[in-house]
């Protein structure tokens, strides 16, 4: 149980990211230049069954309710490609791409990259990602680009929001 096989380069146990009764939580990187639609403060909730990463990995709350229990749902194909074997910058484990639809409450219905990293220190790192800036020929709305990163700390219990 907990194992994540990848290619060739063998097996490694990531049981111990599973959250059981507790979450990640953390906040939003304050950097205006690496933070779009959303908010400075901005905090987030992640729960992980690292048993379940390709079927039924977890959810994801946010302190704004743009996300609220919302289901972290696997791309199938992900799993055969060499997007699988994504890595970037030291200290990550694992890292794993899944969707997320926003809460209907939140007025926004376009789906979310969530790029998840479990790291070597136990915490979380997520990314949230859609769409990107309005371009001269009248590309992507500049409101529905969305951009933050979140550095989540294993907490007790569950999410305060």
């Amino acid at each position: 149980m907990g194992l994540t096989c990848v290619g060739l380069f063998g097996c490694r146990d990531l049981a111990h990211f599973s959250t059981g009764d507790g979450h990640y939580e953390g906040t939003v990187v304050s950097a205006n230049f690496e933070r779009a639609g959303i908010s400075d403060g901005m905090r987030l909730c992640v729960t992980l069954d690292a048993d379940k990463l390709q079927d039924a990995p977890g959810t994801l709350s946010s302190s704004d309710g743009k996300f609220s229990n919302t289901v972290l749902r696997p791309i199938p194909q992900i799993w055969h490609d060499p997007l699988s074997t994504l890595t970037f910058g030291e200290g990550r484990v694992k890292n794993l791409v899944y969707m997320a639809a926003p809460s209907p409450d939140a007025g926004d219905s376009s789906d979310v990259t969530v790029i998840l990293s479990l790291l070597a220190s136990g915490a979380i790192e997520v990314r949230l990602l859609r769409g990107a800036p309005t371009t001269s020929d009248g590309g992507v709305a500049a409101s529905n680009n969305l951009f933050g990163a979140f550095t989540l700390v294993r907490a007790p219990g569950a999410c305060p929001f």
